[in-house]
């Protein structure tokens, strides 16, 4: 297929003047709704903009996150097991919203229109927060279930903000580079470590301006000041539409998945071809979507491909008829099934750095010099340093020898950065039950230097600089191209599946060791009447567990491989290769 417009020339699937690549030709438009113009469009010029608006999303999320344990405690004057509870319940809707967001962003609104309507959602819960704390009739002292009500809804507010922000801002960004394209490719790679560093750095002024503001303060002069950033940023975000590249949504990215397993179900009594090449697809010239390889897994999804041949059009309507892209998508999203049940015990792990992490440091000296005392919120800055630290020497020094060492683009693959993310995490917790037993043993525990916390924060630091940017390329890279939003809320629901499961498991343990309520538990109603030490020896040997299932699991997935005019991408090595499955952890 060959198109001329204003001296293009596109030639399977890829876009050139005079032999050379100006044009994107990845179904992507610029904001005239036009094939973007590679030089003026996309890549680092473009996703700066979207990085700066995720840095102070980021930086008002855990400034309020990292504090809302004290919040709870000390103003709303919960106990100790029900604001962890609240907590992780909170967490949980935040990071299961983006399943909806993303939904939404991939198949109705599109992802610039979602992050903008999302942010105004935001706003509004940040001005209603600081509203309930600077009205006198509203503050706690004056009307406590009155506030109390005021500020769930606004912080709720914050976490449907959350929803579509994350999913579609993260996807938005990636796709300012071009997948067919060499250096975009890499850069794209790159993108993803950077996209983590300005999270951090966020999450780093998070925890310590608007702590300190908070404590010194106040909340809602601290929750004004988030609001003039996010409306600030918001702003920013708006003056890069010229250097955008957009998707326009195509409805639900479900409706394919369910059209293959109704078309599998129905011919459920046919007999497979021997050759896979007999299986329907369409011809890659007639369309701009990428189209997959063809795999041997779950090969009773390939009948849905089967042509029948008489019987009239009925035989090749959309819920009798698939292509092989539609049943590989299918695939893709079933086998990620148990990846993402093998990732939630990490998620559980993480969820205790914002609830007993931040608790233990409340109750230990966090003195710097005579005059000053660091807040409890600030010593997560110690895991956002570590993680900071991590995907800096990772992206400069790890991965570009590990590319030189293996041949292949990433270094080593995306699952395996996970599984070592993981295993540091349960040396995190290790390390964090002989802390705790220390503490409780000492004589003095409120003497105890902060900085005894430095080690299992930094390791957790570490973990998420493996982990979390693993599973979000993950999520984002093997979902089909019209779920990438959607991608990333999968990635957010395994931390928000976590918190939850973090409160149930908390739930039951006090159950159990308290045998009802009869005898004193592992969670007392301050930190040392309980028996935190215990608990995480429980979550590290759960995750000695599942990382022995995780690795069973990921070994045994075949990676995404994508049809090209000369070459497919192997997600897994990056190689030339003629639609060879990629398998393998």
């Amino acid at each position: 297929m060959t198109m001329d417009m204003e001296g293009l020339t596109i030639g399977h699937g890829v876009a050139k003047v005079d032999g050379d690549e100006r044009w994107v030709h990845d179904s992507s438009m610029d904001h005239h709704g036009r094939p973007p113009l590679r030089s003026a469009t996309g890549s680092w010029k473009a996703a700066m903009f979207i990085i700066m608006i995720e840095l102070s999303e980021r930086l008002s999320y855990f400034g309020l996150a990292t504090s809302l344990m004290i919040y709870l405690t000390k103003v709303l004057q919960e106990e100790m097991k029900f604001a962890a509870k609240n907590v992780n319940y909170w967490t949980s809707v935040t990071t299961l919203m983006p399943l909806l967001g993303g939904f939404l962003a991939d198949g109705y609104l599109g992802r610039f229109s979602t992050v903008l309507y999302s942010t105004l959602i935001y706003l509004t819960g940040l001005i209603l927060m600081a509203v309930s704390q600077l009205a006198p009739r509203l503050k706690p002292e004056h009307n406590l279930h009155l506030h109390e009500t005021l500020f769930f809804i606004g912080i709720y507010l914050v976490s449907i903000g959350t929803g579509g922000h994350k999913p579609a801002l993260e996807s938005f960004g990636a796709d300012q580079f071009d997948d067919s394209h060499v250096t975009e490719r890499v850069q794209k790679m790159s993108y993803f470590n950077w996209w983590n560093c300005a999270l951090c750095s966020g999450l780093l002024l998070g925890v310590t301006l608007i702590v300190y503001l908070q404590e010194r303060v106040g909340w809602g002069a601290a929750n004004i000041v988030l609001a003039g950033i996010m409306a600030a940023s918001l702003v920013l975000f708006l003056t890069g539409w010229r250097f955008y590249r957009y998707r326009v949504p195509e409805g639900s990215p479900l409706t394919p998945l369910v059209h293959v397993i109704i078309a599998a179900g129905r011919k459920r009594h046919l007999e497979l071809p021997t050759d896979a090449n007999e299986l329907y697809e369409v011809k890659t010239q007639n369309i701009k979507k990428r189209l997959l390889c063809h795999t041997d897994q779950l090969r009773f999804l390939d009948k849905a491909a089967i042509v029948e041949h008489g019987g009239g059009e009925e035989r090749c309507g959309a819920w009798r008829l698939a292509t092989v892209t539609q049943v590989e998508e299918t695939k893709l999203v079933l086998t990620m099934v148990p990846i993402w049940m093998a990732t939630l015990p990490f998620g559980i792990t993480a969820a205790q750095v914002s609830t007993f992490f931040i608790k233990q440091a409340s109750v230990m000296d966090r003195h710097l010099g005579p005059h000053f005392m660091m807040p409890p919120a600030s010593t997560f800055a110690l895991a956002a340093v570590g993680m900071i630290i991590t995907v800096a020497v990772y992206d400069k020094v790890l991965e570009p020898y590990l590319r030189r060492l293996t041949g292949a683009d990433r270094g080593i693959s995306i699952l395996k950065r996970i599984g070592v993310g993981i295993a540091f995490t349960i040396v995190a917790m290790v390390v964090a039950a002989a802390l705790e037993k220390r503490r409780l043993s000492s004589p003095s525990p409120a003497a105890m230097s902060v900085f005894w916390l430095l080690p299992q924060f930094m390791l957790m630091g570490v973990g998420d600089g493996f982990a979390i940017v693993g599973l979000q390329e993950y999520f984002y890279d093997q979902v089909p191209d019209s779920m990438r939003s959607l991608g990333i809320g999968l990635y957010l629901s395994v931390i928000g599946a976590g918190s939850f499961l973090s409160s149930q498991l908390i739930t039951a343990v006090d159950r159990v060791t308290s045998q009802g309520g009869r005898a004193a538990g592992w969670f007392g109603k301050d930190l040392n009447s309980s028996r935190l030490d215990l608990f995480y020896w429980l979550l590290a040997c759960i995750g000695v567990a599942n990382l022995v299932f995780y690795m069973a699991v990921a070994t045994r997935y075949s990676y995404k491989t994508v049809k090209g005019a000369a070459r497919v991408i192997d997600d897994k090595a990056g190689g030339d290769i003629e639609c060879a499955t990629a398998a393998g952890y």
